[in-house]
């Protein structure tokens, strides 16, 4: 557990503060009044992992778990922040959990951590179109699907291309986007569902978005952070787009000690995130936002200072 002063102490030693390319935080007048701090809090590929890690992993002895996050996560919410619970899929499979609830249990655990949002990863196809079908409305959350269209499957309508969160005034938006399911997901697990590109998507979400007065624009992607190939990832959709400041990233269980800034194509800065697998990390960026500019002007992120470690 770690608390305001020493997180922002920690952040600040380990050079976390990220320049978005917008104006300086040091250019604002009376601070106190003209600021609103958003906190995004994240989770990527969970993967049923309820309970910590047993005292005998090799890699992970004792970390993690669901109880541990809640914890963590409501002593964040008492510094008086706006807060933002996110996750970037693969909530489903790994543990006999999924085995026997086939995901109800992970969401209704969720629920009680006050989980906003999430998008589907590809494990969350496991057991098909059905068992999400029965498990989705057990989310006290949406599901946010931008590039998965699920109009002519059982899925239709169950999902949402967007959602819109107001805090303090400020508009959020945020979209999903998930990873092409050919070769990776069994065809009849996810049936008609048609995958449309998530670079096209991810423009078309953004003007939409801005269209709705969202001053802050946020993508939950199961893409995978990067690869070696020339396969779509998070830092492809970062250089790719226009007005998204914030991709919180999952499928390639990245561990980033820090964000990724990746200049897009109007050479603003992007924050690339992703928090590992399993629950064995928190993924926190708090976006200090100006009410005077209508904008970010400064963020800090960290990934690892948040480990749910006994």
């Amino acid at each position: 557990m770690i608390n305001r002063r020493d997180f922002l102490k920690t952040g600040a030693g380990l050079g976390i503060i990220a320049g978005l390319g917008f104006l300086p935080y040091r250019l604002l007048a009376n601070t106190d009044d003209d600021r609103i701090i958003i906190t995004i809090l994240s989770t990527n590929d969970m993967h049923s992992r309820i309970d910590p890690f047993p005292s005998n992993d090799k890699k992970y002895p004792n970390m993690g778990g669901m109880a541990r996050r809640a914890s963590l996560i409501n002593s964040i919410r008492q510094e008086g922040n706006q807060v933002l619970v996110l996750d970037a899929g693969d909530i489903f499979q790994g543990t006999p959990y999924y085995n026997v609830y086939k995901g109800e249990l992970e969401l209704k655990l969720m629920n009680m951590i006050g989980y906003d949002a999430s998008t589907l990863g590809n494990h969350e196809f496991d057991d098909g179109l059905e068992n999400l079908k029965k498990q989705i409305p057990k989310a006290n959350f949406p599901f946010i699907c931008s590039n998965y269209d699920f109009s002519q499957t059982s899925l239709h309508q169950q999902t949402k291309p967007y959602e819109i969160f107001d805090k303090a005034g400020i508009k959020i938006g945020v979209y999903g986007l998930g990873i092409d399911p050919k070769g990776l997901i069994s065809r009849k697990n996810y049936g008609d569902m048609v995958y449309i590109d998530p670079i096209e998507k991810a423009r078309e979400m953004e003007q939409l978005l801005e269209s709705k007065g969202c001053s802050i624009i946020i993508a939950l992607s199961h893409l995978g952070h990067s690869y070696k190939s020339e396969k779509i990832s998070d830092l492809k959709i970062a250089a790719l787009t226009e007005s998204t400041n914030l991709i919180i990233g999952g499928h390639t269980h990245t561990f980033l000690d820090r964000a990724v800034m990746v200049q897009n194509r109007k050479n603003k800065e992007v924050i690339v995130s992703q928090s590992g697998w399993g629950g064995i990390n928190l993924g926190r960026t708090d976006l200090i936002f100006s009410k005077k500019f209508m904008q970010i002007v400064n963020a800090i992120n960290t990934t690892k200072i948040l480990k749910n470690q006994v």
